[in-house]
């Protein structure tokens, strides 16, 4: 008896009214977590800002595309990691979810070695279809790439094991660890860059370093584990019922989100073409918005994560209580922290260049962009409710048309015959508007499907066995849960 009050101490309960709360405080350390992962690059671009070149920032900060192209593929499988891990607590499945665990475990490690490889070996030829300048910027980006994608391994390690954390409920220790890692990071780029001078190079192996520590950490966290997604290194193995709970959702928000940076990466190659100051103002102001997109993420993984545990439950009330309060943290918080930052633009830009012109083109970009950014928080959360209920390919689809087609037909129409920067930016405002649009047309269907579904009762036992099915393969089955994040 002690020992479940202590895990219900340890977990936050996700299947009882009032959500709005839980919410908001469930997306809090999510929110300080992926802002404090931002300060990674933020610290690398602000340390060769102030303390090398404008240059030398620019590169760095013009690589933020081409990484998120290449590794979303896996980030998205964390996604299912961590949707899939929630259905199953949500429906006390403790064997189904100690396979989903230890298998996304592995996952984390072979995918890690992967990109190392492809990142190393593929960084200059990548950089160079992106249309970099080869004078000066190239060759920083280039070594600043590989080293980043030498420590691949890390990066992955450490985002499953913390999608494992917030799937039962934990969202603090992941931010504790990284809080750990972030104050090493800055330390070390200001002794490489500073200290040593090794300039770009330095602040890509301070990155590296941290992201071994936050690696470390999370996955001695979740070995001492008592309750939900503990992990033995014994039992680490790819269980194929467990690889196709993450592969039915992670694999198709992994294909959007990469598909999202491919619109990313042909919107910086048109930056590309404005010259260094364009690039670097872009890269600056790009980074700060990171901040602003994070907060509204944190609410949308919190939307994810609550839906999947809701419907691992049955519970069709809290699905939609936690669609409706997600909506409004994430509009309040978009209006919010966007227009702040937009009033302290020319603030927040001082602190990463000295340069008047890069300040100036850094706002314009900024005036657009925040000032519209909780549109997009309105379009991620109603992506999170459909994957929370076990539907990610049709939103994938919708975000791939809507987002990424939209903007690469407007790059090459209305842009290629009205070229300026700002006409450029208006092709986010005006992709998150269309596409939130139809995901709410999508969400009223996926709703429909699914409640029906859930009226009717389980055959069996209470407890689903570990043959019930993902969402949509039986009316009888138990359901399922699951999530999604646009690389803006």
């Amino acid at each position: 008896m002690s020992e479940n009050v202590k895990k219900k101490k340890r977990e936050l309960d996700m299947t009882s009214r009032p959500l709005l709360g839980k919410i908001f405080l469930f997306s809090l350390p999510i929110m300080a977590t992926g802002i404090l992962q931002l300060l990674y690059n933020a610290s690398d671009i602000i340390t060769l800002g102030q303390f090398a070149s404008d240059v030398s920032a620019g590169a760095v900060g013009s690589t933020g595309s081409l990484i998120n192209l290449i590794t979303n593929l896996f980030l998205g499988l964390s996604v299912g990691a961590c949707t899939a891990a929630a259905r199953w607590i949500g429906a006390k499945n403790e064997e189904r979810l100690d396979r989903v665990v230890h298998t996304a475990i592995l996952i984390s490690l072979i995918g890690g070695i992967v990109l190392s490889v492809f990142g190393i070996f593929m960084a200059r030829t990548l950089l160079v279809l992106m249309n970099v300048p080869e004078d000066s910027v190239l060759p920083l980006s280039t070594l600043y790439l590989q080293i980043y994608f030498a420590g691949m391994p890390f990066n992955l390690l450490y985002n499953f094991g913390s999608s494992l954390c917030r799937a039962r409920g934990d969202s603090k220790n992941p931010l504790f660890f990284l809080c750990a890692a972030g104050i090493s990071n800055v330390g070390l780029n200001i002794f490489f860059v500073v200290v040593c001078k090794m300039d770009v190079a330095g602040v890509a192996l301070g990155t590296v370093i941290a992201q071994v520590i936050s690696s470390v950490l999370v996955l001695i966290h979740l070995m001492r584990l008592k309750g939900h997604c503990r992990v033995s290194l014994k039992k680490l193995r790819i269980h194929k019922d467990a690889l196709g709970d993450i592969l039915r959702i992670g694999l198709p928000a992994g294909l959007q989100g990469c598909i999202f940076s491919l619109s990313n990466v042909v919107i910086q190659s048109s930056i590309n073409s404005f010259g260094e100051v364009a690039i670097t103002a872009n890269a600056d102001a790009a980074n700060i918005e990171g901040f602003v997109y994070t907060c509204m993420n944190a609410v949308s993984q919190a939307c994810l994560t609550f839906t999947g545990q809701n419907y691992g439950a049955r519970i069709k009330k809290n699905i939609d209580v936690s669609f409706l309060d997600s909506i409004l943290v994430v509009t309040a918080m978009g209006l919010t922290v966007g227009f702040a930052v937009y009033f302290a633009g020319a603030f927040l830009l001082s602190v990463y260049t000295k340069s008047d012109e890069v300040i100036r083109m850094g706002i314009e970009r900024i005036s657009v962009i925040c000032t519209t950014y909780c549109l997009c928080g309105i379009m991620e959360v109603l992506v999170s409710s459909m994957r929370g209920m076990g539907h990610s390919v049709l939103p994938m689809c919708v975000s791939v048309g809507g987002v990424c087609g939209l903007r690469i037909v407007y790059i090459y129409t209305f842009f290629a015959a009205h070229r300026t920067l700002l006409n450029l930016y208006l092709s986010y405002p005006i992709s998150w508007v269309v596409t939130a649009a139809i995901h709410a047309v999508c969400l009223i269907v996926v709703r429909k499907k699914e409640f029906a579904k859930l009226s009717v009762p389980l055959k069996g036992p209470a407890v689903p066995s570990a043959e019930a099915a993902m969402p949509g393969e039986g009316i009888s089955e138990t359901p399922a849960a699951v999530s999604e994040k646009e690389a803006d």
